[in-house]
């Protein structure tokens, strides 16, 4: 990122600030930080707000005096479990507390309705890949477009829309569009849209690679087509989170369910975990390497942030 120590040191109150901040947010005590704490907080999430606020003046300086400047969609592409909505949360607070407005989206939130995914698991009988929510073809494609303009057009104070939410414990678990009522608002001006998601960003490969993955990855990969029109054009600055190994997406779900029913709410069981994160895993496989080689499809050099992360999801730190 080109953040040297003297650069750091010229705006070293502001960095300190963001990390108060984050430290009451988090509800820890700054004085007793522990050294992966330290690590996140001021080599990973303050880092990557002051690169986006540099994304965003990059974005508003195309503009001319005058003229309405839609927020800047920033997309963050990064594997389930790793810290990524944890990281969106952490941003979206330092944004708000600096006099911005932001808005956060998932590709969650875009994922069909429980009618809509019945339809698309009679329509693929016997793949398990389409069975339930998660790959290419579960999403709502017409409603992220609908979704996403009207984001783009939240240029005026007064302005206010919903944004979509997706509730993941209906129908036992299998999913369903929440009530409008309970979606979340949004007011303008918007300075910036912080848009996360598993597959962010995945280009479709030929054929013969993603069947050599798994075969059901076909109809997928024919599916992922139609993405980057729905939600990749939409997004001008990226964030990737890279990780090391795929498999670790069962662990970080694993610890995270053994969390919820810990805490006395349903989670899934092993079983069920290992059954939930094998759906996903071929995408991974076949999808990632280009992602991390080449970058999200549509995105550019000047505007891609590439973050590899542990197992413990912190910052592989450059020396």
């Amino acid at each position: 990122m080109g953040l040297t120590q003297e650069k750091v040191a010229e705006s070293i109150d502001k960095w300190l600030f963001y990390g108060s901040k984050l430290c009451r947010l988090f509800q820890l005590d700054e004085l007793y930080l522990t050294t992966p704490q330290k690590a996140r907080f001021y080599h990973y999430y303050i880092p990557v707000f002051v690169w986006c606020e540099d994304q965003i003046s990059q974005h508003a300086s195309k503009f001319n005096d005058g003229e309405e400047i839609p927020p800047l969609v920033i997309g963050f592409s990064a594997p389930q479990g790793c810290g990524k909505t944890t990281l969106v949360f952490a941003l979206d607070y330092l944004f708000r507390i600096t006099g911005r407005n932001s808005a956060t989206l998932s590709i969650d939130d875009f994922y069909l309705t429980a009618g809509g995914q019945a339809e698309l698991r009679e329509q693929n009988p016997g793949n398990t890949l389409l069975e339930l929510r998660g790959n290419a073809g579960s999403h709502d494609l017409p409603f992220s477009v609908e979704t996403l303009t009207a984001l783009s057009k939240l240029t005026k104070e007064g302005m206010k829309m919903k944004l979509p939410r997706y509730d993941k414990s209906a129908y036992s678990g299998r999913g369903d569009r929440a009530d409008s009522s309970t979606w979340q608002e949004v007011e303008g001006p918007l300075t910036v849209v912080l848009y996360e998601g598993w597959m962010l960003g995945f280009k479709p490969l030929a054929n013969e690679v993603v069947k050599a993955v798994d075969p059901q990855l076909e109809i997928v990969n024919k599916n992922l087509g139609a993405y980057y029109d729905a939600w990749d054009k939409f997004i001008k600055a990226w964030i990737v989170i890279k990780i090391q190994d795929p498999s670790c997406v069962y662990q970080w779900r694993l610890q995270a369910e053994i969390a919820m029913r810990q805490a006395g709410k349903p989670g899934m069981s092993d079983e069920e975990v290992k059954d939930f994160v094998s759906r996903y895993l071929p995408a991974y496989k076949a999808y990632l390497p280009t992602l991390y080689s080449e970058g999200p499809n549509g995105s550019h050099p000047n505007h891609l942030l590439l973050i590899e992360i542990d197992e413990a999801r912190n910052p592989i730190l450059g020396i």
